[in-house]
């Protein structure tokens, strides 16, 4: 048909019928058909969310599947009518969009999503209202997104926060925290108890007069603070803060957006960022780096959670029956293969790294997630800065239908280049099986764990001298490099290290015990890897016997820092031990390639005896040879010294890098107890 002045104007009501009938096709016919998710478009744009200027706000969701979508704008974060009500317009690859002209900072929104439910597409459908999952500020309980400008969140002095210096990965001491626990005991002597906030008090100490808090902290010597969960979590009302409820957060609502219970203000969506930034740059002034616990392997809950209310299933790996797969022993497990799921683990890792000076994450059960998406979230932080710190858990809860060729898995550590994952092999070696409670390991007599341990000590990686047909959870070393390796005795889960001994030795006297107990982070503190710390270890932390606290009060969670004083000496050897770390680069050799080369065990004839020597270190290490010997033996035991005058800078009772003694020809080892010593010139 021409269209001209003959033709146009007398054809015009059957091209405006036409049009008609196409427009109504096209919404009857809905969206595409996917024959399987890997078959749905992938949005690779940055906007997704919410994008605000002072004269428009504009947003962007992905839902490939939906029917519909409206944008519902609130003044408020809960209740009320919406102000604004719209339908967003479908846009390129399965996303969804709107704008709203002028400034609507300080409003709350949701997305609806409305499906066919198999029957007609004018049926009302509408799933829930859900803030998306790329939100970056909520209301209280995270139930609406907020609009902010995120730059007025900033602190005095945020621009100037920069991360404390990091070397090398070897240099790196964990410190595990909850944020309830610092604070929440009576004998905290911190205002804030349970918040951010309590985090940047100096100067708080206990009854005793010991020193809290983040004074604590640092004098400890760790480099890093590792928080539980502190993203916005699905447990605990923040409505009802007077109920002080308790979780360790592991059950997400909001990826990118702070918890507000341990805000001073839920209600405000500005208090939770300012305060968690807060945090983060009294830590930093302090010279603490900060480590996210992230839990992107599953969601809090599964048919309600942001992700299935906007696309339902997705974000998920079913079974075969399509029920939810549930790797997570949480319900279900996300699908961190599939394009927009790898995609949101790694804009959110970037987002925390940048909006919030994050150093470092850990990632709970990584064993869920594929190795591609951890490979690419490496790639991503090191665009940002190449000391951000990747670790987690190297396991599963249960079975996966993703391939474990294909997963992160602790096996599968060597393939992911600067991912580090923890180290069972040596945790269960030095104190006993993580679930049998009284099963006992090196430390507590076990006389069939040397090889667990020296597996330990150099990193997780391969080492002549370690029989793996010995060690008890690998037959094969799993880390490439020693950095790659978390050691460790205890963490929030499971018993602490002071309950466990408790149970697996019950006969031993405290005296005793204590001597286990310093001897089990002793092997971690003087090994090659990554040492890790449970909070409150340094001064023999106890639950009570509580092996999974995850919901109880802050009478079983709480550190309660009265225990400094009776475990003063606790305390100061576990601190003398990460200053000799960090005084002696033959410690954290750093490679596989120098642990070879500079480490060497040294055969006792004894199972419950572990001796090594560490020649020759590089990295400005002063003293040309180190001896360590572990005793796990009751009695005492003699160990043959290499030749030449040696000096005993730490035994079972403390550290003084000045040396206690002189020692020739053999070393007289107390039971339950280590020794370091140098060679003198």
């Amino acid at each position: 048909m021409r269209i001209d002045g003959t033709l146009f104007w007398p054809q015009l009501p059957l091209i405006l019928s036409m049009a008609m009938i196409l427009l109504f096709a096209a919404c009857a016919q809905g969206p595409p058909e996917y024959a399987s998710f890997d078959d749905y478009p992938a949005y690779q744009g940055d906007d997704l969310g919410v994008q605000w200027t002072p004269a428009a706000t504009k947003f962007r969701v992905w839902a490939p599947t939906a029917w519909e979508v409206r944008l519902k704008l609130y003044e408020a974060p809960l209740g009320g009518e919406p102000v604004e009500k719209l339908l967003m317009e479908r846009a390129e690859n399965g996303t969804f969009t709107a704008e709203i002209e002028g400034d609507q900072l300080g409003k709350y929104y949701t997305f609806q999503v409305k499906f066919r439910d198999g029957k007609d597409y004018h049926d009302e459908n509408w799933r829930n209202e859900v803030p998306g999952p790329y939100a970056t500020a909520v209301g209280i309980n995270g139930i609406r997104g907020a609009i902010l400008d995120l730059s007025t969140t900033d602190p005095e002095g945020w621009e100037n926060d920069l991360r404390p210096p990091l070397e090398d990965f070897a240099d790196v001491v964990l410190y595990e925290l909850h944020v309830r626990d610092l604070s929440s005991h009576p004998s905290s002597g911190i205002q804030n108890q349970g918040k951010y906030l309590g985090l940047t008090e100096t100067g708080t100490q206990s009854p005793e007069g010991f020193a809290t808090g983040i004074d604590h902290i640092k004098a400890l010597g760790v480099t890093h603070v590792h928080l539980l969960p502190v993203f916005d979590f699905l447990s605990v009302n923040e409505r009802e803060p007077e109920l002080k409820a308790y979780n360790w957060g592991y059950d997400p609502q909001n990826y990118n957006v702070p918890e507000g219970s341990y805000s001073t203000d839920p209600w405000n969506p500005k208090t939770r960022i300012r305060e968690f930034k807060q945090m983060v740059q009294a830590l930093h002034q302090n010279g603490l780096r900060v480590v996210m616990d992230v839990v992107y392997n599953h969601t809090g809950s599964t048919e309600n959670s942001v992700f299935n209310q906007l696309e339902p299933q997705y974000y998920y790996r079913l079974n075969r029956d399509s029920t939810w797969s549930n790797a997570s022993a949480c319900g279900n497990e996300t699908a961190s293969e599939r394009p927009m799921m790898r995609q949101l683990m790694i804009r959110s890792v970037q987002h925390w790294a940048r909006e919030y000076h994050i150093d470092g994450f850990r990632f709970d059960l990584m064993g869920i997630h594929d190795r591609e998406t951890m490979q690419e979230i490496r790639k991503a932080l090191d665009e940002i800065d190449p000391s951000i710190l990747i670790y987690g858990e190297g396991w599963a809860a249960a079975g996966s239908p993703l391939p474990e060729a294909a997963r992160a898995l602790k096996g599968n550590t060597h393939q992911m280049a600067r991912i580090a994952a923890f180290s069972d092999d040596l945790r269960d070696g030095i104190k006993g099986h993580w679930a049998h409670h009284k099963d006992r390991g090196f430390v507590s007599g076990k006389d069939s764990a040397e090889h667990d341990i020296r597996f330990g000590v150099v990193g997780s990686v391969f080492h002549p001298q370690v029989d793996y047909g010995r060690v008890s959870y690998s037959d094969s070393a799993w880390a490439a490099e020693p950095t790659q390796s978390i050691q460790y005795t205890s963490c929030h889960d499971d018993l602490t290290l002071w309950d466990k001994l408790a149970v697996s030795a019950p006969d031993a006297p405290e005296a005793e015990r204590i001597k286990m107990h310093k001897l089990a982070n002793a092997i971690v503190l003087t090994g090659q890897g990554i040492p890790f710390l449970h909070a409150g270890v340094e001064m023999c932390r106890t639950k009570g016997g509580n092996s999974n606290s995850y919901k109880s009060p802050d009478s079983v969670n709480a550190l309660d820092w009265s225990r400094k004083s009776r475990y003063e000496a606790v305390f100061n050897y576990y601190r003398d031990l990460i200053a000799l770390r960090k005084a002696h680069p033959g410690f954290r050799l750093g490679t596989a390639e120098r642990v070879r080369k500079h480490l060497s065990f040294v055969e006792t004839q004894d199972r419950q005896v572990v001796a090594l020597r560490i020649q020759d270190a590089p990295r400005g290490e002063s003293w040309k040879q180190i001896f360590v010997a572990y005793n796990g033996a009751a009695a005492r035991r003699s160990v043959a010294l290499p030749e030449g005058s040696w000096t005993q800078v730490v035994d079972g009772e403390a550290v003084d890098e000045a040396g206690f003694r002189t020692v020739r020809g053999s070393l007289n080892l107390p039971g339950i107890s280590c020794a370091v010593l140098f060679a003198n010139p």
